[in-house]
């Protein structure tokens, strides 16, 4: 179960320790796929919380 959830759990790390610039640089950095992956990874991530919160 803790599998399911590591990448996850590292995303938000990830989201939450950079600064907004950093992260854009970084995103830009790995390409463009990546980043769309990572941004569409991160939205649903929200959107899932929000779900379970409400």
């Amino acid at each position: 179960m803790t599998k399911r959830y590591f990448p996850l759990a590292l995303i938000a790390l990830i989201t939450t320790t950079l600064t907004s610039c950093a992260a854009i640089q970084g995103i830009f950095k790995a390409g463009m796929i990546t980043g769309i992956i990572v941004v569409v990874l991160v939205i649903s991530l929200i959107i899932w919380i929000v779900s379970k919160v409400f």
